[in-house]
């Protein structure tokens, strides 16, 4: 009669469970991990998408509708229609005027977010239509500092309002941001005059501006251009403030209603006009575009043209 570790040893358990031996990577002793960049985990429901299946349904995840953040050129790319899309002022380099340094100099975090992302600058302004309404559409991208309206982001901006002006069609600004840029002082904060002053020309064209809020739109973005839309949207969902929500739970010493500064809660309060899921967001521009071009006139329609109508060119 066997031992019992032979007996043991050759149970039909142990035998299935010797010809299933986890894959192991050669010279490791972990299992080899799915390729990287694959799989994404969706934070709010836990989920785990194919990250493919997530481009094709535009960054929303379709068990609980959380809206991703996407890059500047990512937003452009599904709201501009593919044929005769043109990229304005994309040599504008971000400059470091006031020589600053903290735990890190400026130019190096410029550089190292220019070599992160791939572009030059927060901002990126793009001439095209949508469905065949032209527009010009500008695009903050979060993942380069932050979103942070420096001088060349907010020339952007405002030269985006001019080319507009130009092109005699309507504006659209997707902002993600955490507002003014630091390390440029008090030229950061003079972009939110320059930006307001901006669409005061495109107002007098009688062009309309459509501002896009996205998660998050906060700062010094917030206080200036990104509530002076003919028609502010928002995506579900979106953190859409000056100070957030910690801040001023510290400065006051009180718990702030659930879902404070959220896109929904701003709707119910009558801060933003309409909540415009992802899907959604390029019928409802072209809509919106064509409905205030032809109710305002449009560049043919203005009977006060003249010189000061002209787009201005804005130094940075």
């Amino acid at each position: 009669m066997g031992s019992m570790d032979n007996l043991t040893a050759n149970t039909p358990m142990n035998w299935f469970n010797r010809i299933l031996k986890p894959k192991i990577k050669v010279g490791s002793n972990r299992a080899t991990p799915p390729p990287e960049g694959l799989w994404i985990k969706c934070e709010p429901c836990g989920q785990t998408l194919f990250h493919k299946e997530l481009e094709r349904n535009l960054h929303v995840c379709p068990h609980c509708r959380h809206h991703f953040r996407l890059s500047g050129f990512a937003r452009i790319d599904i709201t501009l229609d593919p044929e005769g899309r043109k990229e304005l002022f994309a040599n504008l380099q971000p400059a470091d005027p006031l020589k600053f340094k903290d735990l890190k100099r400026y130019r190096d975090r410029i550089r190292d977010a220019q070599k992160e992302t791939g572009v030059q600058d927060a901002v990126r302004v793009f001439k095209g239509t949508i469905q065949e309404v032209p527009a010009v559409v500008t695009a903050f991208d979060f993942s380069f500092l932050g979103g942070s309206m420096g001088s060349v982001a907010g020339a952007k901006v405002a030269m985006g309002a001019m080319a507009a002006v130009d092109a005699g069609c309507g504006y659209v600004v997707f902002s993600a941001s955490g507002g003014a840029r630091m390390q440029e002082g008090i030229l950061s904060l003079m972009q939110m005059a320059r930006t307001s002053t901006a669409l005061t020309r495109l107002d007098d064209a009688g062009l309309p501006f459509v501002s896009v809020l996205t998660d998050p739109t906060t700062g010094g973005v917030t206080a200036s251009f990104a509530m002076l839309g003919d028609v502010i949207l928002a995506e579900p969902h979106a953190l859409i403030c000056f100070a957030g929500p910690r801040v001023i739970e510290q400065t006051m010493r009180e718990t702030l209603p659930e879902g404070f500064q959220r896109s929904e809660y701003l709707l119910e309060h009558g801060f933003v006009d309409r909540i415009c899921p992802r899907d959604e967001m390029r019928e409802q521009l072209a809509d919106l575009l064509t409905r205030l071009t032809r109710s305002r006139g449009g560049r043919e329609g203005r009977s006060n043209q003249n010189e000061e109508t002209k787009p201005v060119a804005f130094p940075v």
